[in-house]
């Protein structure tokens, strides 16, 4: 275990200590020095988590996650933790512990190997007995004039660098106990203020009742027997481990179709995408997950995750391609930049996922037309549309002014210098102007009215 962070606070007698951990260290198992451990069994076990503002992300596990004293086993698992939407900016969570107990210590605990991972809250608490009390307090109303009370303000940030790891805090009161409250409402905020995807992954919260027995600390999952397979690409260039642990039935196919086209994608897109200075990943690891929630697959530095029942249903249809887009996303690299200076400019999403849905579905299966327009998708024809809708927006502007257009776009992404009027320094057109020459391509292609975006009867 390697500790990064231990700090307290204090609000009166309130304390507030946070720790973290290393951000890839499973053996870690959420061990602090002055954090306890999650625990089994603990006043919150039983309690009901009640979503009040804020929309939670599908590819989750749902509140549910909470309190089934399920620790995730490494640090990007959607699927053991809680966490808001992308189009949420924090949100408001209710706990009701059914009745009023005398609280001694409050724990939260998160993941993440980036910006999921710190924690920001606010704590209240109140024993449901005020004639103000509110039991449901949206975004629009303050807390503390509905019967609540703050206990406690959490943000476990650092203030520079890295922000991934595990990350506990324990909220207690230095002169006895929190109180007696039946109560508690996490008002959560978003860990930065310009990047969607900085939601917490938040992994277990328990509640210590002051009068019940002592509770037993939750174990990790333990290993199953490793089933990986390590082959070379490129003369021996990139070392590909596929991982199937999880899903032995799917070893077969991962060795007889999987690790051909990754054997021979990988340095092609490698290739593809170069820039001054740049040095692919040269290990690269493929790991079939039982965990994912409603995710196909993900990628994360050099670590590319497959969601087993996912790729069940879809070995002979998109299962290749899915783990071709993640290679992509391998070979970006776009938060290289932001690790060495947190201030340098984000590529925005839609051209993060545009590329490698142009290099698959336009590169590596063009004869599936996966990204075609057509009639019935057009009113969604915007070229920050994302994925494979702005994958067809690259390929035709590939198609005008070249490949350099997505080369040098992916360069200042990578290096941290994107910014929108480089289309115009590349193609002589804005990005907009573009967009709306290749929409208007595809309306007289489709034989559409002009200006609408309904089609034609």
């Amino acid at each position: 275990m390697i500790g990064f962070l231990s700090a307290a606070t204090s609000f009166g007698s309130i304390q507030v200590v946070t720790e973290r951990n290393d951000s890839a260290d499973a053996s870690a198992a959420f061990q602090f020095q002055n954090v306890p451990r999650p625990a089994r069994g603990d006043a919150a076990a039983n309690a009901r988590f009640t979503l009040v503002d804020g929309v939670i992300d599908p590819n989750g596990g749902g509140l549910a996650t909470l309190n089934d004293g399920r620790l995730p086993t490494e640090d990007d698992q959607p699927a053991r933790n809680f966490f808001f939407n992308a189009r949420t900016a924090g949100g408001r969570l209710l706990l009701d512990l059914g009745s009023v107990i005398e609280i001694q210590q409050i724990n939260t605990y998160s993941w993440h190997a980036s910006l999921r991972g710190p924690q920001v809250y606010q704590l209240y608490a109140s024993d449901g007995a005020a004639a103000e009390f509110n039991p449901r307090p949206t975004s629009n109303t303050d807390p503390a004039q509905g019967g609540w009370k703050l206990i406690a303000k959490v943000d476990t940030r650092p203030a520079s660098g890295d922000s991934g790891g595990q990350y506990g805090v324990s909220v207690f009161d230095s002169a006895g106990n929190l109180g007696q409250f039946r109560h508690l409402l996490f008002v959560i905020a978003r860990t930065t203020v310009d990047d969607p995807f900085d939601n917490t992954f938040y992994s277990e919260i328990d509640v210590v009742d002051a009068n019940a027995p002592a509770i037993a600390e939750t174990e990790p999952a333990g290993p199953a027997t490793p089933v990986t397979h390590t082959f070379e690409a490129e003369e021996g260039k990139y070392h590909i481990t596929i991982d199937t642990t999880v899903a032995p039935d799917l070893t077969e196919w991962a060795e007889m179709e999987l690790k051909p086209v990754v054997q021979e994608w990988y340095p092609k897109i490698v290739e593809m995408l170069p820039s001054e200075g740049f040095t692919a990943p040269s290990r690269v690891t493929i790991t079939f997950r039982d965990n994912m929630g409603g995710t196909p697959a993900s990628a994360g530095g050099s670590r590319i995750n497959c969601n087993a029942d996912w790729f069940r249903r879809n070995l002979r249809g998109e299962a290749i391609g899915s783990v071709v887009h993640e290679m992509v996303h391998v070979v970006q690299q776009y938060g290289r930049a932001r690790r060495g200076d947190p201030n340098v400019t984000r590529p925005p999403g839609w051209l993060v996922e545009g590329i490698p849905d142009y290099i698959r579905w336009f590169l590596y299966e063009p004869q599936t037309r996966g990204a075609e327009i057509t009639s019935r998708n057009f009113a969604r024809a915007r070229y920050d549309a994302s994925y494979r809708v702005t994958g067809n927006f690259l390929n035709w502007a590939v198609e005008k002014h070249g490949q350099e257009v997505v080369v040098n776009l992916n360069a200042a992404a990578r290096q941290g210098r994107y910014r929108e009027d480089l289309w115009k320094d590349y193609t002589g057109k804005t990005v907009q102007e573009l967009g709306e020459e290749w929409r208007e391509a595809h309306r007289i292609r489709l034989g559409l009215p002009a200006d609408t975006d309904t089609p034609a009867n």
